[in-house]
């Protein structure tokens, strides 16, 4: 049975790159490579803040999102987005090798994931099964996170937190960013300094470059 299609669904690319953007735009625009009469680029942005703005104003069907962007990264952002617009397709693609953050991705609901290195026919030939509600995490992925069966596992909110403390916002800062009060969010900064069985920003960071959970 064929799978339903539409005129055109609607793209965000988020990338810091310049050429990657425009390596991406002129491939999933192409009639025929992705989609019959090509994806629909309504915005492309260079890091976290931007990311969010777009998704909050085209609520896009699809985002692709490099995880290395300056000013949140795509663990933080992929939070947010859920939020503000949840039937978005996330896919984040990245030469990132920290089985941690793969794995807090994958438990958040990413909807694909491919590694940069790898081939972009492959790319092309599974974002039309996403766009329907498929998912795909890429092999080269998954041997990653299957090798390191001791990774320490956050939840997406607890890796968005440990990202935001490593770079020294305070908690009242990361309450107003989260949407949450201060008081919750020393008590996450504690369930995380607990989990991790740290005691200090600098424990933090040691523990997290060694688990996995943040990429050098």
């Amino acid at each position: 049975m064929a799978l339903p299609s539409r005129d055109k669904y609607t793209v965000i690319i988020a990338d810091d790159h310049e050429i990657v953007r425009s390596g991406l735009r002129a491939a999933l625009q192409t009639p025929g490579l992705v989609e019959e009469n090509g994806l629909d680029i309504v915005a492309e942005t260079k890091n976290g803040f931007e990311t969010l703005a777009a998704v909050k104003q085209h609520r896009p069907d699809l985002l692709m999102l490099d995880l290395t962007m300056p000013q949140s990264g795509g663990a933080e952002v992929l939070t947010d987005v859920r939020r503000w617009s949840p039937d978005t397709k996330i896919v984040v693609y990245s030469s990132v090798e920290t089985p941690g953050i793969l794995s807090v991705l994958i438990d958040s609901g990413v909807d694909g994931m491919f590694a940069k290195g790898g081939a972009t026919q492959i790319l092309y030939d599974k974002l039309p099964l996403i766009l329907r509600g498929g998912r795909y995490i890429a092999p080269e992925c998954l041997a990653l996170i299957e090798g390191q069966p001791g990774v320490v596992s956050l939840t997406a909110r607890e890796q968005q937190a440990l990202h935001m403390i490593l770079s020294g916002r305070t908690t009242k800062e990361i309450a107003e960013l989260q949407g949450i009060s201060p008081r919750t969010a020393e008590k996450h900064r504690a369930s995380l300094m607990s989990k991790l069985q740290v005691k200090s920003v600098a424990e933090l960071m040691a523990k997290a470059l060694k688990e996995g959970l943040i990429d050098r």
